[in-house]
């Protein structure tokens, strides 16, 4: 029987999937890009464009025997993956893994790791040149993008506008009102509670002054803004419904062993899950570890016994730059508030980047 297992998606998820069962079976990691893009690093990357480079790893390093196939995958059946190219992946396992898009900079659009560089690169002049800066989003990724520019421009002013009436709400109180006190701390002001009349009319990432108002009537002049809100699951190549049907929000539906519901030799991982659970790298990774543990019991005629089971608390590790933010993770007795020393060492410091120096082996 062939042992092939096509991972669908170089992202957090396949890519711990697709090196954890390299040794096991043979691995096709399928990925239009040519290196694996720790997102985490992306608005770190756009304030310092020095440290852009660490957020990038070369797919090529991360098998040993496996095969990367650089292409876009266009439709999945139960036997394999048509890609973009016209090839066929014919294969006796599938892990879909192709995770979501998110506005950039939180996330690069180009596939070639020189090409999202150059774009940081430009962005990055842009920014530098603008003093004051609006982000139209409150979310993680909005605040951390605020912290990342404050920690090197502690001069710009910097505005955040959601029409959310309070940040980060499914959180613990204490944890929220250490975030407001850190952000009052870098002078970045919060607009919550309003949107935008109207949207800017220059671009986002470009700098130009304009002028817009809030739904409550205030105006705001800025020199550039950035969109910080918009997620987009990557399963388009599921649209034909040939493997499966996806929810109104583009998941696929999932057991609690992550196989696609109907099969057991289909499984998915991450974004594109229907796990009810918010979506980040480190859900994914876990998941990955699922899968991996079920694909390599079948492939020793064993059946699979590993389940996923979301935290009934949320869990966050936001960085407000290197030394500064707000945390929260799970314990036994409940979710626990870490301090802004503990986020840096977890996560702010580095932005994970020696956990993938050791994965891709580029040390």
């Amino acid at each position: 029987m062939s042992r092939t297992v096509a991972v669908i998606g170089g992202g957090y998820g396949g890519s711990a999937v697709a090196k954890a069962l390299d040794a096991e079976a043979d691995v096709v990691l399928i990925d239009p890009r040519d290196a694996f893009v720790n997102a985490a690093g992306a608005l770190r990357a756009l304030a310092q464009p020095d440290w852009a480079p660490n957020m990038f790893f070369p797919l090529d390093t991360l098998l040993t025997r496996g095969t990367v196939v650089r292409d876009r995958a266009v439709s999945v059946d139960p036997g394999g993956v048509t890609l973009a190219s016209g090839r066929r992946v014919e294969a006796s396992y599938l892990v879909l893994a192709s995770g979501s898009s998110y506005a950039y900079p939180a996330k690069p659009k180009a596939d070639s790791a020189e090409d999202a560089l150059d774009d940081l690169r430009r962005t990055h002049k842009e920014l530098a040149g603008a003093d004051r800066v609006l982000i139209l989003g409150a979310g993680p990724v909005g605040l951390e993008l605020a912290g990342e520019i404050r920690e090197v421009w502690p001069h710009k002013r910097v505005t955040i506008v959601d029409p959310a009436e309070r940040l980060l709400p499914a959180y613990r109180p204490e944890m929220r009102q250490d975030l407001h006190r850190q952000l009052d701390e870098l002078d970045i002001r919060l607009r919550l509670g309003t949107g935008l009349a109207a949207p800017p009319a220059t671009e986002p990432g470009r700098a130009a002054t304009f002028t817009v108002t809030t739904t409550g009537g205030e105006q705001i002049t800025a020199d550039i803004w950035f969109r910080a809100h918009g997620v987009h699951v990557n399963s388009d190549y599921l649209a034909d419904d040939r493997l499966t049907t996806r929810t109104p929000l583009g998941r696929v539906p999932v057991t609690e062993t992550l196989n696609v519901r109907g099969y057991d030799h289909v499984y998915a991982v991450g974004d594109i899950t229907d796990v009810p659970e918010d979506k980040r790298a480190g859900y994914a990774m876990q998941h990955a570890e699922v899968v991996a543990r079920n694909i390599t019991a079948q492939l020793r005629g064993e059946q699979p016994t590993a389940v996923y089971r979301p935290s009934p608390d949320p869990m966050i590790l936001l960085p407000l730059g290197p030394g500064r933010g707000v945390g929260q993770l799970p314990t036994p007795d409940g979710p626990a508030v870490v301090p802004a020393a503990t986020v840096s060492e977890y996560k702010g410091a580095d932005l994970f980047t020696g956990r993938f120096t050791e994965l891709f082996g580029t040390a």
